[in-house]
């Protein structure tokens, strides 16, 4: 899953960073609202974490801009602002939800997992699992049941099968695969999605992921 935080504090996007990869979540970061604008409009997102007072403009007129234009990616902001007033001109504007700080990072991952497990249409926000087609993956844990074996990911194997696992019987490309895998800037090797398919495919069966020759993966699990 693929992030993208909009924050001018130092210490505070050091720390989220830090956090939000051991979560499993490849993030773009900028303090600049400009550079957010193009982010967004050149990368599929599944969440935005947008602080309201940035240097070259303000996020609430950014979030407006965004969902008059049709984007429509959850946006969690970020506030130092309290007051009730503030949080409804956030929703106003177009937030999905609202945290004020501080905060615990505990907190905001909670609230991105729910904000991302129901813009997927999953209802049950506040369960650590995802599961499709005897395939169960434990979030928290970062390892995969697979009928009666537990089996440990490496951070690929577990970014990759999020993926899946969000999008099951859907045909994604591998440009799509690889974007949410890599952050903006990063350097992309051409095979990682080959190589990590092959490895999930160890552990989960040969026929939980299918290759469309030239178009893609759709994932299956192991129970039709």
């Amino acid at each position: 899953m693929k992030l993208l935080l909009v924050e001018d504090n130092p210490m505070l996007v050091t720390e989220l960073e830090k956090q939000l990869k051991l979560a499993g979540y490849v993030t773009d970061i900028t303090d600049k609202a400009l550079e957010a604008d193009y982010l967004i409009k050149e990368t599929q997102y599944d969440c935005v974490i947008l602080d309201i007072g940035l240097p070259d403009g303000n996020g609430l007129e950014l979030l407006e801009g965004w969902r008059d234009q049709g984007i429509s990616t959850p946006v969690i902001m970020l506030t130092a602002r309290s007051q009730w007033h503030e949080k409804v001109e956030g929703f106003n504007a177009g937030a999905d939800d609202y945290l004020g700080k501080p905060f615990h990072t505990q907190e905001l991952l909670a609230r991105i997992q729910a904000l991302i497990h129901r813009a997927h249409g999953r209802l049950n926000t506040s369960s650590k699992q995802l599961s499709y087609g005897g395939v169960t993956l434990d979030e928290a844990e970062q390892t995969v049941k697979v009928a009666e074996h537990i089996f440990e990911l490496t951070a690929m194997e577990f970014k990759l099968l999020k993926i899946f696992l969000m999008s099951p019987k859907k045909l994604l490309s591998k440009a799509q695969l690889t974007d949410k895998l890599y952050q903006f800037d990063d350097e992309k090797e051409s095979n990682v999605v080959e190589v990590y398919v092959t490895h999930l495919r160890k552990k989960l069966g040969k026929t939980a992921i299918e290759t469309r020759r030239g178009q893609g993966y759709i994932f299956h699990g192991i129970i039709e």
